[in-house]
């Protein structure tokens, strides 16, 4: 085969076949191909798009690329999670220790984050001495001592989509729901699992803007897994504010430590029960947690009663992390300038601009703009208020967590723009939109 010609008919809108996307990812992920046929073959894809078949052929040759982890040995039937990210977001704290307390084994891969805020590793490693870098050795003994690991990644996985990932970030050919989709999922299906569930964010603070393309893109993935032999579901969740109150990386993980000790912000909570149900339904199979009420009512209990908690205190003891931090959240990293924020004026909450709080906690530098960046992870901000609340001039508004004076007062300015009121009342946001089914 000819790179040339694989690329000439994508160009013309041609289906490609399964044998020559192998090829072509094969040859690219060897160092066959230069960057710039491979730079063409992804404007090729961005111009005229995939088919559902050429999409998952792209997933699979992608996912091939490198090593596929298979831990059938240790977890029969592995369910995973994933999220498309957002302001706030820590809800993997919180839903794999919960799932594990009703006696699921869990292994999660996790990265590290880009841009608005740090990704699940830098919280966790706000934890002194929590590892995430686990061989695979050890990653599979922390599965069988405690039934729940999370961790970086342990074997090279998906390695095509790490250089596809490089050149759309500076080709202009991010924005392709067949190039996200073979991304995201490539590495759920190389990390092994049988079962996903996607937390698929729709709004100002998600990559996906409006309701609908979130549905196109979660359906897409859908249909990727079914057709890689994956039992799925996706939640199209809401991202035009915050998720919780606390946005910066100790910060967040103080505040899953009070949602794993049965309070923590309602929204917040919400959405980690009802992630927590679907991943409880995938691992049961059919054959146990069908009644999502009854699973519900586990789920809560075991958030109520401390098991959950006792499970992320034991994933946290495994992987050498200083439990004294959870047992007193104080001992966490702490910012040097603290400072509130008041409401400026009485009314109803109309905007909390998501992706105006998160480069806020990012200029604070609890975010990084390039792989390699160092975060600051005390930073942050706690935001209190949401969209639809009646509020009281001078009533508290905001808490801004700062290392450097410069950047809270530049933080303090963005945050008060993100900020809008309204002196009738506001319908509040829904915490999800919608859930798609696969298998």
């Amino acid at each position: 085969m000819r790179a040339v010609d694989v690329i000439a008919k994508k160009r013309d809108g041609l289906p490609l076949t399964k044998a020559e996307i192998d090829w072509f990812i094969a040859a690219y992920t060897r160092g066959d191909l230069p960057d710039y046929q491979a730079s063409a073959f992804l404007m090729a894809v961005f111009l005229r798009g995939m088919t559902r078949e050429e999409t998952v052929n792209l997933t699979l040759a992608m996912a091939h690329s490198g090593d596929i982890l298979d831990l059938s040995d240790i977890i029969p039937y592995a369910v995973d999670k994933h999220s498309s990210g957002g302001v706030g977001d820590k809800t993997t704290l919180v839903v794999l220790p919960l799932v594990a307390a009703c006696g699921v084994r869990v292994a999660k891969m996790s990265g590290r984050g880009l841009g608005f805020s740090g990704g699940t590793l830098d919280k966790m490693e706000a934890i002194a001495g929590y590892n995430v870098n686990l061989t695979e050795t050890e990653f599979r003994a922390a599965v069988g001592r405690t039934g729940l690991v999370l961790a970086g990644q342990t074997r090279e996985l998906a390695p095509a989509d790490g250089k596809f990932y490089a050149l759309r970030d500076v080709t202009a050919t991010v924005p392709c729901l067949p190039l996200i989709a073979s991304s995201i999922m490539s590495k759920k299906i190389a990390a092994g699992a049988n079962g996903i569930v996607l937390d698929v964010k729709a709004g100002r603070g998600a990559f996906m803007n409006t309701v609908e393309s979130a549905r196109e893109l979660a359906q897409i993935m859908v249909d990727i897994g079914v057709d890689a032999g994956r039992d799925m579901t996706a939640v199209i969740s809401d991202m035009n504010q915050p998720l919780g109150v606390a946005v910066g990386n100790a910060l967040e993980v103080v505040e899953a430590i009070e949602t794993l000790r049965g309070g923590g912000p309602a929204d917040f909570r919400e959405h980690c029960l009802h992630v927590a149900v679907h991943m409880l339904r995938l691992a049961g199979q059919g054959a146990k947690w069908t009644d999502t009420d009854e699973a519900r009512k586990l789920l809560e209990h075991y958030l109520n009663n401390g098991a959950a908690l006792s499970k992320f205190k034991e994933m946290v003891a495994g992987q050498g992390g200083d439990v004294a931090m959870v047992d007193n959240p104080a001992l966490l990293p702490q910012a040097a300038l603290v400072e509130e924020v008041s409401v400026v004026q009485s009314g109803h909450i109309a905007q909390v601009a998501a992706d105006q709080i998160g480069i806020a906690a990012s200029e604070l530098g609890a975010g990084r703009e390039k792989k390699g960046d160092l975060i600051d992870l005390a930073v942050g901000l706690k935001v209190y208020v949401k969209v639809g609340d009646r509020v009281t001039a001078g009533a508290p508004l905001a808490t801004i967590y700062a290392n450097d004076a410069a950047k809270l007062a530049s933080c303090r300015e963005r945050l008060t723009g993100a900020i809008t009121y309204s002196p009738t009342p506001v319908e509040p946001l829904p915490l999800f939109y919608d859930t798609l089914y696969g298998n």
